[in-house]
């Protein structure tokens, strides 16, 4: 069996290179319609998985911070235990005072210890405070959570539609579109995509029509707008940088521009009066 010769993409006439440059771009456009349809959801339900992990992240860094707080507070109720222990000691000892130096350091004890407390107790009420604050902040949180967790599941079923609906499609799409790259030259090829990339609307390839760009209508000169029609080189905008393509060759039927009626005379009031001017006598033989 004869083997099939494989040509190279560089070898094909212009003409083939601009009709294979053309299909492909009409593959991608479907694809982008595809994308288009999806809208804004993939992000949409991006962003929201995102925020769910920064609200699950900010609701164990707070619960670690009450936990802190609250371990803080039985160290400080430990703290007034002892010194209320101590302050009862000391009173206890000064019913056995020997002299007043010892009844002074006793007293002096004593007030240092309910300072302690009165400072213990003072700390207590903020850290309870703080604690009240941190546990608003993990309601909120968890609530906002919830409300998020339910959105990003109707989000996703949504997408999910979607892309059930045009996956095999864009699949299909995609192969196609693969295939019809391995026919056309790589330098030429990524040109094309480079266009296609600094476009707004994707479209690397584009027909005249009205004399002018497909893509950014700018005026196209009658010689360029002959060497298109040649498809003997590859011409391109030189607004836009699109790829120009013959609209006959793109497959397009371009309707001829309608020819204008010409337009009535208008007669003037000075035609009507010169219209209703009395016969001569000439006139009337």
């Amino acid at each position: 069996m004869v083997k099939k010769k494989e040509i190279n993409p560089a070898e094909l006439p212009v003409e083939e290179k601009l009709k294979n440059l053309y299909q492909l771009q009409t593959m991608l456009s479907e694809i982008d319609k595809i994308r288009i349809l999806r809208g804004e959801l993939p992000l949409e339900v991006e962003d929201l998985e995102d925020e769910i992990e920064g609200l699950k992240t900010r609701v164990e860094n707070t619960t670690d911070e009450v936990n802190q707080i609250r371990g803080r507070i039985n160290e400080l109720k430990t703290k007034i235990e002892l010194a209320t222990n101590k302050v009862n000691e000391y009173k206890s000892q000064l019913d056995s005072v020997r002299n007043n130096r010892e009844y002074d350091t006793l007293n002096k004890e004593i007030e240092y210890q309910q300072l302690d407390i009165e400072l213990a107790q003072k700390h207590i009420k903020e850290a309870q405070a703080a604690e009240k604050t941190k546990e608003e902040v993990i309601e909120r949180s968890k609530q906002t959570l919830e409300e998020r967790t339910q959105d990003l599941e109707v989000k996703k079923n949504e997408l999910d539609e979607i892309v059930a609906e045009t996956k095999a499609e864009e699949e299909k799409l995609r192969e196609k579109a693969k295939n019809l790259e391995m026919q056309i030259e790589p330098r030429l090829l990524q040109s094309f995509k480079r266009i296609r990339k600094n476009t707004r609307n994707g479209l690397g390839i584009v027909y005249v029509q009205r004399d002018a760009c497909g893509g950014c209508f700018a005026k196209i000169p009658p010689q360029r707008q002959l060497d298109v029609r040649m498809r003997k080189k590859i011409i391109v905008c030189e607004y836009c940088g699109r790829i120009l393509i013959d609209p006959e060759l793109a497959g397009v039927k371009i309707d001829a521009p309608k020819e204008e009626k010409p337009k009535r005379k208008r007669t003037t009031s000075r035609t009507k009066k010169a219209d209703t001017t009395t016969p001569t006598a000439n006139d009337v033989e």
